[in-house]
């Protein structure tokens, strides 16, 4: 038997220990162009030997004329100018919206606040987040009042706002069109539950009506909106900027990283002189902030070099792609990328991730062009996202009165494009595009057309 007592004891190891610069740098390959602007700036905003210039503060080129921003003063005797030029082009955000219009209505003084403490309670989809009681209850008035305040909240625009449910934003805007729709109303009102599973043919039966009038209901309601102050969100809209362009230059596909809208790095000038302070306490703190400077530096400039490799060799792999489409999409694995430029397998997927790359084909994110291939093709190796392209395609070209079911689709692939695969793949591979199933897609009368 083994005897085990409690001791010291030397042993040697060796381990690898992840140091700040070291965890900075790993950090710099994932962010994204947004991330790694927001990350510059807080370590300038830490570090006072880091002077960034932003990107926004270039002056604007317009047609190639260099245009300087100045001052403008508003000349009341100038005919060319229209009071139109100088109105705030800053969105409104929903509840401003409401307040305004409730100002413009016939209210008393306690009407006006009483409604806008309701209001206050509308989130930016449009819809009342607290019931009626307890908003009465809170503002100590009958509940009589509380459902009047309700009905002129709902009578504002945009049409459905200040319900309390979708059921009821629906019936808000059914009932607001000019020419209202009974059997629409009848149907949100009472069998809204059924109306979305498509149990169809049991509304069918209980109302008498044909399937034919229900599809017009379907057809009605997608035309509403779910959610009414999505217009008057206060979000601001973001954009896509791309980390990598590829043009294409006499015949040949040319790969570069965008530094045009990364903030410069570069030392403070201000305090360039401190570096050779005798103060020891001072030449210490500078030095350390210095030595930041320097590794930030280092790690900006080696994320984009790894990034020009990746993506460049990435473009080698996948080049027919850019001539032909999806059809010459290949399959490709973040171990070959790696293999092929001698870098870790996680070094790739952190450099692809959250970058988007701009091609005369759009815009697309690098992860996009790794896709596997797939088994049961009787050619060349296939790729998953050229049979989702496939499936597509087969999909918008169905009678949409008898749409094609997952085997059907399976027999065309193989039948058409010698593609073997699994009506379970199928249903899988539709479900990764958000098509519906076959039942879900199912029309009872024929779309109409624009003549």
């Amino acid at each position: 038997m083994m005897e085990m007592r409690a001791g010291l004891f030397q042993q040697q190891t060796t381990s690898l220990n992840m140091t700040q610069g070291l965890v900075q740098a790993i950090s710099l390959l994932q962010y994204s162009m947004f991330d790694l602007s927001n990350y510059i700036q807080e370590k300038a905003n830490e570090n006072p030997l880091i002077d960034v210039e932003d990107h926004y503060t270039k002056d604007i080129i317009v047609d190639k004329v260099q245009v300087k921003s100045t001052e403008f003063t508003y000349n009341h005797n100038d005919s060319t100018l229209s009071p139109f030029d100088f109105i705030d082009g800053e969105r409104r955000n929903l509840h401003d919206h409401l307040i305004n219009q409730i100002h413009l209505q016939h209210l008393s003084k306690i009407e006006v606040e009483r409604l806008s403490y309701f209001i206050f309670h509308v989130n930016e989809d449009g819809y009342l987040t607290q019931n009626v009681k307890g908003l009465c209850g809170e503002l100590e008035i009958p509940t009589e009042e509380g459902e009047h305040l309700l009905l002129l909240l709902q009578s504002l625009e945009p049409v459905g706002v200040g319900a309390r449910n979708l059921q009821e934003c629906l019936l808000l805007q059914l009932r607001k069109k000019s020419a209202r729709d009974m059997v629409a109303e009848v149907i949100v009102s009472h069998y809204i539950e059924m109306f979305a599973a498509r149990q169809w043919k049991m509304i069918a039966k209980e109302l008498s009506i044909t399937l034919h009038e229900i599809q017009k209901v379907h057809d009605l309601i997608q035309t509403l909106q779910p959610r009414p102050g999505v217009n008057y969100s206060s979000d601001v809209p973001k954009y896509i900027i791309a980390d990598v362009s590829v043009i294409e230059v006499d015949g040949e596909l040319i790969v570069t990283v965008n530094d045009e809208y990364m903030p410069k790095v570069r030392l403070n000038a201000e305090y360039k002189s401190l570096l050779t302070e005798k103060n020891i306490d001072i030449h210490h703190y500078i030095k350390e902030k210095y030595e930041e400077l320097q590794w930030l530096l280092k790690s900006i400039n080696q994320r984009q070099v790894t990034l020009y490799r990746v993506a460049k060799a990435i473009v080698e792999v996948q080049k027919d792609y850019f001539y032909q489409g999806s059809q010459a999409l290949k399959p490709l694995t973040l171990r070959q990328i790696a293999e092929e430029i001698d870098i870790h397998e996680s070094t790739v997927s952190r450099i692809t991730s959250n970058k988007y790359i701009e091609t005369p084909r759009g815009l697309f994110e690098l992860k996009y062009f790794f896709t596997n291939a797939i088994s049961g093709t009787h050619n060349s190796p296939t790729t998953s996202s050229y049979v989702k392209e496939i499936i597509k395609g087969i999909i918008e070209k169905e009678n949409k009165l008898k749409p094609l079911s997952d085997q059907t689709i399976m027999q065309l692939l193989n039948q058409d494009h010698q593609i073997d695969l699994s009506r379970r793949v199928i249903a899988k591979y539709r479900d990764d595009i958000n098509i519906p199933s076959s039942s879900n897609r199912k029309r009872f009368i024929e779309e109409e057309r624009d003549t």
